[in-house]
């Protein structure tokens, strides 16, 4: 969830029930879509490769290749009429989303190249197998495309969806996203409502409370109350260990290793699942005891590279901390940052 001036955005995720044929239609077009992805990359490398110089000086007498102009999210999105002409079948998929793609090729190439908001820069773009492209996005869907358990996805029709929870009131949605996972095919709904809830005025003093993380709990009050730490990923490795040799033993490109590998696949989404049940439970019984939350400002992406990452990334305290400040937004709520100490990784 997101909190801006005016407006405030979360995410719901449902399961679909796709028709065979509507399953087989996100297939192809996931396939597509990987192939399109895997051009326009092709393209700017390209250029990247054609207009840069690895020494930081040239001789007087040299030959310079003739320059282009650099391929960015407009001009590629100009070749998409094109590319419709050459390859007919590009024609099946929604233009949104195929614009969509062009924009994701956008954004992994400007981190590479400019880095992200805070300066950062990611590393060099890699292509896209197929089973690694799993996601497409509408990104602009009109009022009153969901009915009752139904979604009106342009192009692919009416899909069933298991809204196991409503939508929030006053919410629109802005745009969807249809994923593969190894269990099933699932949406994302971005929703947004302008009006955004301001803090709760009235706090309680006695409502405010410190939390520690840990690897020996997961995290301890400033009363002292403590919550144990589930290790779900280490209860399960004896499992996905036997599942993983069974993967490894069985031959590449063969029906049952492509098997294993789903079992394997599944059984790790339910680890992750039970993780995320963990963090929003202990977010929800925090949310409603206290009205103001500190915690460490861990950090945590240094952690995880550490002796100690399989145990931080066990614990998920990135995810957890992102849930409770997104639910504490939405109720009025505050979850404030502070600096960590600097002995603290000693202290784990």
């Amino acid at each position: 969830m997101t909190r801006g001036n005016e407006q405030l955005r979360t995410a719901y995720q449902y399961r679909l029930r796709p028709t065979k044929q509507q399953a087989t239609e996100i297939d192809r077009w996931l396939s597509m879509l990987c192939a399109q992805y895997n051009y326009l990359l092709t393209d700017r490398f390209n250029w990247y490769e054609q207009n840069r110089c690895s020494v930081n000086a040239c001789p007087l007498v040299c030959h310079l290749p003739e320059l282009r102009n650099n391929p960015d999210y407009y001009s590629q999105q100009k070749t998409l009429p094109e590319r419709k002409k050459t390859h007919p079948h590009y024609g099946d998929i929604y233009s949104h989303v195929l614009q969509d793609a062009v924009q994701r090729v956008q954004v992994t190439f400007d981190r590479f190249l400019k880095g992200d908001s805070n300066g950062k820069r990611s590393g060099k773009p890699r292509f896209k197998p197929r089973d690694r492209y799993r996601t497409f996005t509408y990104p602009q869907m009109k009022d009153g495309c969901l009915q009752g358990n139904l979604i009106n996805l342009p192009k692919l029709g009416k899909i069933k969806v298991i809204l196991h929870r409503p939508l929030p009131d006053g919410f629109r949605i802005k745009t969807a996203s249809v994923t593969k996972k190894v269990d099933g095919y699932y949406l994302t709904l971005s929703l947004e409502d302008s009006t955004v809830p301001e803090i709760k005025p009235d706090i309680n003093p006695e409502s405010i409370t410190g939390i520690d993380m840990g690897l020996r709990e997961f995290l301890t009050t400033a009363d002292g109350e403590t919550v144990a730490i589930p290790q779900h990923y280490r209860k399960a490795q004896k499992r996905l260990r036997v599942i993983q040799k069974r993967v490894a033993r069985r031959k590449k490109g063969s029906n049952r290793r492509t098997k294993a590998v789903k079992q394997l696949g599944k059984q790790h989404k339910k680890v992750a699942d039970k993780r995320r049940d963990f963090h929003l439970k202990t977010a929800n019984n925090f949310i409603k005891k206290y009205d103001v939350i500190a915690h460490e400002d861990l950090n945590i992406k240094g952690l995880s590279k550490s002796r100690l990452s399989k145990s931080v990334n066990d614990a998920g305290w990135g995810n957890f901390l992102k849930i409770l400040t997104n639910k504490a937004e939405n109720a009025g709520l505050l979850v404030i940052p502070v600096k960590a100490s600097p002995n603290k990784s000693r202290m784990l």
